[in-house]
């Protein structure tokens, strides 16, 4: 797995499949959100494994750490032709940055293990600031040798 520089934007901006949704910043949202890509990826024909867990990684800390009260949170997924899948997700609380990776010998408390989770499963991610006060953690899937769009 690579990291990328949180200043690199997804490769799916000009997706042939795009799929994006306002959601409540509740559970029920982030709930909603794994719901509605399970649905979107079984369209598509792509395998939902690691895909759904990223999807709700990311949902849940825009619930909990991007929520601002009265706002939604968007979920947009995109698969491009050669079956790269994208996932954003964007919330309103572009002043609270996700922390890339772990100090060496840094031992997270009871939270914070699911950016972790995305930085193993996830090809690449990152975060876009913009336009403000919005911010986009997004991250990406590249088809396993044999699959395909």
């Amino acid at each position: 797995m690579t990291r990328e520089s949180a200043a690199v934007g997804p490769l799916c901006a000009d997706s042939p499949h795009r799929f994006s949704v306002p959601l409540s910043a509740t559970r029920r949202g982030a709930r909603l959100a794994r719901l509605l890509a399970a649905e979107r990826l079984r369209e598509w024909e792509v395998p939902d494994d690691p895909a759904l867990l990223i999807v709700a990684e990311l949902a849940a800390n825009a619930v909990l750490h991007g929520r601002v009260p009265g706002r939604s949170f968007r979920l947009t997924l995109a698969l491009t032709g050669s079956g790269t899948l994208c996932v954003e997700v964007t919330d309103t609380r572009g002043d609270r940055t996700p922390v890339r990776g772990r100090l060496a010998g840094e031992v997270p408390g009871e939270c914070g293990y699911g950016l972790l989770l995305v930085e193993e499963l996830a090809d690449r991610w990152g975060v876009r600031h913009g336009p403000v006060p919005c911010k986009t953690v997004w991250a990406e899937l590249d088809p396993a040798p044999g699959d395909g769009p």
